[in-house]
């Protein structure tokens, strides 16, 4: 008997070094350390907007480093919307939202690579309005 079922489709697995790599081009950053920041700074914030099976599903995604830092995260009461939420880690690197827009960019490029469009939606479809964007996507609305 043959097992016709089609096989898991699973992201590219990349390792931490590699994934801080991919920051690091996305982001034009001139150093490693530099895209580390970026990565522990975004990362952060998202474990505090991400909740349920989702969360959980996106660090089984990680390295393990980068997995790390979205689960020690305390998921907050009142999740915010994607410009709140550039905002939020703007004011908490004390850097300006231009910035820290384009850090978010380059760490959500990366996130995406790795955990694949089928949870990236079902993520997006979890969080408020705005963050779309952030994960390079179009910010689709339901017409009235």
């Amino acid at each position: 008997m043959s097992d016709l079922r089609a096989p898991l489709q699973q992201p590219p697995v990349m390792t931490f070094e590699q994934m801080l790599e991919k920051v690091r081009y996305e982001g034009v950053y001139p150093t490693r350390e530099r895209a580390e920041e970026a990565v522990r700074l975004v990362l952060s914030g998202l474990g505090r907007q991400l909740t349920g099976d989702e969360r959980v599903e996106l660090a089984a995604r990680l390295p393990f480093e980068a997995a790390s830092v979205l689960a020690a995260q305390v998921p907050d009461n009142q999740p915010l919307t994607g410009w709140a939420f550039v905002q939020d880690l703007a004011d908490r690197a004390g850097a300006t939202p231009a910035t820290t827009g384009w850090d978010t960019g380059a760490v959500l490029a990366a996130v995406t690579a790795l955990a694949g469009s089928d949870l990236i939606t079902r993520i997006l479809d979890r969080l408020p309005t705005g963050y779309a964007l952030l994960f390079g996507r179009a910010e689709l609305t339901q017409a009235a």
